[in-house]
Parts: structure tokens; sequence; C-alpha cells
């Protein structure tokens, strides 16, 4: 029984770190679509601080999971948070410099970018914790599973309030410039800074301690020695550009003008308006993740990752093919906490209903790839953060294709290419063949 109180706390300090990585992560969305209108640059540049808060997992994925392993999980989380203090801090600075119309945008833009990286190394080494923890401390299998389902709730929760915060912030898209996101950083700030103080009080078990002796022994497989771990890592790689694509051209789609000349047309929506949209959507992953935490211990994450990814190319799939005059009233999620309607096309809404399937794909990619693979899950955890950088990768290939094909819808087959793979991996993927490497 105080074995199990004992897990209490350190479950608790992880779903608050979960809501943490989306808060901050969710801030680029707003941020760009505010410098696609200050400065008129194309929509594949909009999404430049996405990708440098992704980049981050290419460059630090194996690193922090080294250091994982080697200085333990509270000094990894503590260091996360100072490095996310840090970016914020510089993102912060991007918002107060001077700026008038006319002036040049470049060293704003820059200083920005340089933010959005530091806190993309931040939060890559807050995922390397918090997943392999979660996942631990649930005992592995479904349980574990459900663990980190309920964990991405509080992601999603966090995530919701993001573009409803950045929206309601940017007001009148025209006159907005970075300035306007000032207040929502100091808010993270604030959450970084109450993060930091409390995790270093509170103590965290560390799952898979080993003494020197054991460190210093090279060993002759690694997490890469697993067929189903290297596709799991290219699954999670589509996954997480999924997660970021959808939203993110929903917003651009919803404020780009209509009567564009020279780019892509969208429908010209007020910016707090399109950000409730897009907050629906995480709003909806958060009911995904809850209701896959509840059926985590009776469906499989073979059986989940399914049947989402099925349900999602069907729902992407009308989408692209629906015409923009087709519109529907949408129940959105409000910046006051209630529900209104908003008139969006049927198209749009369909792609915010991805966040039901969206929402335990992270958990079921991950926990069918590291299992079986034992002691080398820290490793593995690093090697999928290096993947991450997926969520900076897709968007901004959606972002060229929209560019290109001059359409906003036509950019979500690239969406549409990554669900089929993510259902290959489900239906015959992840199957471990390599079960004669030793694991203990």
């Amino acid at each position: 029984m105080s074995s199990k109180n004992n897990k209490v706390l350190p479950i608790v300090m992880m779903f608050f770190l979960f809501a943490m990585i989306s808060f901050v992560t969710g801030l680029s969305n707003p941020m760009g679509v505010i410098a696609k209108n200050q400065e008129g640059i194309l929509n594949w540049m909009s999404q430049l601080g996405n990708f440098a808060n992704f980049l981050a997992y290419l460059l630090l994925g194996l690193p922090s999971g080294i250091l994982l392993k080697k200085k333990g999980y509270k000094f990894t989380a503590l260091t996360a948070i100072a490095l996310g203090i840090l970016g914020v801090g510089v993102q912060l600075i991007s918002g107060l410099m001077p700026y008038e119309i006319g002036d040049n945008f470049t060293p704003i833009f820059s200083v920005y970018l340089t933010g959005a990286l530091i806190s993309g190394f931040s939060m890559c080494m807050l995922n390397t914790v918090v997943n392999p923890m979660l996942n631990t401390l649930g005992g592995g299998g479904k349980k574990g599973n459900q663990l980190i389902q309920f964990g991405g709730s509080l992601n999603s929760m966090a995530a919701t309030i993001v573009p409803i915060l950045g929206g309601y912030l940017i007001g009148d898209l025209a006159k907005a410039t970075m300035k306007n996101a000032v207040p929502a950083l100091l808010i993270a700030i604030g959450i970084f800074v109450a993060a930091f103080i409390v995790l270093a009080i509170v103590a965290i078990p560390e799952p898979h301690s080993r003494g020197t002796e054991t460190t210093k022994k090279k060993e002759k497989y690694s997490a890469v020695s697993f067929r189903h771990f290297i596709l799991g890592t290219v699954a999670i790689f589509l996954y997480v550009g999924i997660e970021v694509g959808i939203p993110n051209f929903i917003n651009l789609f919803l404020t780009a003008p209509q009567d564009i000349l020279d780019g892509a047309k969208g429908m010209g929506i007020d910016p707090a308006a399109a950000g409730s949209v897009v907050g629906t959507y995480w709003f909806l992953m958060l009911i995904g993740r809850l209701t896959g935490g509840v059926l985590g211990s009776k469906f499989s994450a073979k059986s989940q990752l399914t049947f989402v990814s099925t349900l999602g190319i069907i729902l992407v799939g009308l989408g692209i093919f629906l015409p923009s005059s087709i519109s529907v009233g949408m129940p959105v999620f409000m910046s006051d906490l209630s529900f209104g309607m908003q008139t969006v096309p049927l198209a749009v809404m369909l792609f915010a209903l991805c966040g039901l399937c969206t929402s335990i794909m992270w958990g079921g990619i991950f926990n069918l790839a590291v299992e079986g693979i034992g002691k080398y899950t820290e490793m593995g955890s690093g090697i999928f953060m290096v993947m991450v950088v997926g969520g900076g990768v897709l968007p901004l290939i959606q972002g060229a294709v929209a560019d290109i094909t001059v359409s906003y819808m036509a950019s979500y087959w690239v969406i549409i290419a990554a669900l089929v793979f993510l259902l290959w991996y489900a239906l015959a993927g992840c199957k471990n063949v390599n079960k004669d490497i030793p694991v203990e």
C-alpha cells in the first residue's frame, strides 16, 4: 500500500510537466500567425518558430537520453525547466523590441527564433523524462499506456488554452505585433518558475538506477537493435507532424484573407474566433486522451492505434474533397471556458475532429515501440525525442505544398500519407521480431 502511495506524487509531477510541454510549444502557433501578418511572409516561413521548437529535439534528443541515464530523472527535469525559463525569456525580449511598420523585422524574428530553439531544448528534455517515468510507474503494458494517456490529457488541456489565449491577445490581426504575445510569455515564465520550486522540493524516484560498474560496461545491443523500435521512431516522427500540422493549418486557413491575390485563399475569420476553433481541436484531444486513459486497460495500444489511424484517414480525406462553401455551425471552446457556435467550412470541423484521433497516438506508439526492450528504455526515449523533430518538419512541408499549390486543402495530403504509415505500423510494423536480444 505504501508503495502505491509513494508513486502518487511523482505521477502528479509528471502530469504537471506534461502540461508545461504543451503550453510552451503551443505558443509558436499564434506567434507564427502574428509574424505572417506583420511581415507578409510565406506560409512555410510562418512555421519557422514551430520548426525551431522541434529542431531542438533533433539536436538534443540523444544527449537528453544520456543525461537521463547518467544524472537521473530529477536532475534532468530541473535542468530542462531552467532552460525553459531562459528560452521563454528570450522570446519575451523579441516581444519587447521596438518596431514600427517599415522597420527591419529580421532582428526581432531572429531573437524570437533563438528563444523558440532554447525553449525546444527544454521541451525535449522534459519529454525524455516524462514518458519513460510514467510508463515505468505504471509497470509498463496497458497500465503504463494508461498513465501516459492520462498525462496527455493535461497536455491537451494546456494546448486547448494556448490558441484561445493567443487569438484573444492578437485581437485585430491587421495591427498585431510580437508585443501582443508578451502576456502569454509572462504566464509561461511563471509556470516554469513555480514548477522548478516544486520539483526541487519533491522526491522523484529513479526507476532504472544502476551502479557505475554497469554504466562502464559496453553494451552489445541498443534500442535500435529492435526493428519495431526503429519503425516506431519513424511513426513518432510522422505522428508529431500530424498532431501539429492539422491545427496550425486550420489557423492559417481560417485567418488568411479571402481576397488575397498572390497566395492561398483563406476564410478571413477573426483571430480570436479561429483560435477558439483550434483550441477545440486540442480540447477534443483532451477528451480523447481521457477516454483513452479509461479504455487503456481494456484495449491494447495496437487496437487503439489501428482504430484512430483509420478514422483519421477518413476524416482528413473527406475534408480535402469537400468544397469550402459548405459551412456548418461548429461547437467551439471559448475563452471564458464555455461553449459557443462558430460558422466554419465543414472540412475544418472534420479536421478539428481529428483531435479525437491524434489524442492517443503518442502513448500508443511509445508503448508499442518500447515494449520488450527493457533496460534500453531510457536511451530509447532519447532517440524518440530526436524524431519529435517531425513536428517541425511536416508543417514546413505542408506550408511548401500550400504555397506551391496555392491551396491550404491540398497541404493535407501530407497528413494523409503520414496517417497511412501509422496504420501500417499498428497492423504489422509494431511486431517485435528481436525477442532473442537480452533486455535485463
